[in-house]
């Protein structure tokens, strides 16, 4: 009997790798076969103000217009050059609003067996259709020390009854979504560049010394989130083998 149920689990294992690498060779194929591409951008418009922490502040995130810093914009051209040497990167018109409302991660385990909501969005409100494919970048969310959750590009303060600790954060993931099928190729959140600081995010941070009334904003937090962006979205696609060499 024990035999019997060592065989049975065996061969459960050897089914579950098999099918892993299966699933692994089909994305592998359906992204080399991707020729033309479009991106679609839509995680700057707003940037948010967050404040959490033990000593009883009940603040509600606040947000703010950012749309004049052209992040989106930054982004998509930023993309365009790192995809370009593989793929040939197509201009494509859409709906920011429309890809910016949609708050649910899709990525988070809890959603892994839902409906993608950007599939249809990506059929319905990005043009010219019939591409190969089309890279669809938008906010990721993550928890902030005791729960509060952050999402997008924001400016974070968490305090404790001993110290105060602000970060700057540009939190997004990445879907490569098939032109032709909608269905969602490869996705992944950017992870964090550095984890060595005191409070931590899921994604791309860094701390600064400055509160919410202090000089870190305007040019210089715009400055600070162009250089999270910047520095995580290569790696981010490289991770996802959309960047030849990676």
């Amino acid at each position: 009997m024990r035999r019997i149920a060592v065989l049975w689990i065996g061969f459960a294992i050897a089914t579950a790798v098999l099918g892993a690498a299966a699933a692994f060779e089909t994305r592998a194929s359906r992204l080399q076969a991707i020729k033309t591409l479009g991106i679609v951008s839509a995680i700057g418009e707003e940037m948010s103000l967050t404040r959490a922490g033990l000593t009883g502040l009940g603040n509600a995130a606040q947000s703010l217009p950012i749309s004049a810093w052209g992040l989106d914009e930054l982004i998509v051209q930023q993309a365009t050059k790192l995809l370009g040497g593989r793929f040939r990167v197509q201009p494509v018109t859409y709906r920011r609003p429309a890809f910016a409302a949609v708050r649910d991660s899709a990525v988070t385990p809890v959603n892994l067996l839902r409906s993608d909501p950007f599939k249809e969005l990506v059929r319905s409100d990005v043009a010219p259709q019939g591409l190969d494919a089309y890279i669809v970048i938008t906010r990721a969310r993550s928890k902030l020390g005791n729960g509060r959750m952050v999402e997008g590009v924001g400016l974070a303060e968490y305090r404790t009854l001993l110290a105060d600790y602000g970060l700057v954060h540009a939190l997004y993931e990445v879907r490569v979504i098939d032109g032709k099928s909608f269905d969602v190729i490869e996705k992944r959140a950017a992870a964090p560049l550095d984890n060595t600081g005191t409070l931590r995010l899921a994604g791309p941070s860094g701390p600064v010394d400055e509160t919410f009334g202090g000089p870190a904003s305007g040019e210089r937090l715009r400055a600070a989130i162009v250089d999270l962006i910047t520095r995580s979205l290569p790696i981010t696609l490289g991770e996802m083998h959309l960047i030849e060499g990676q």
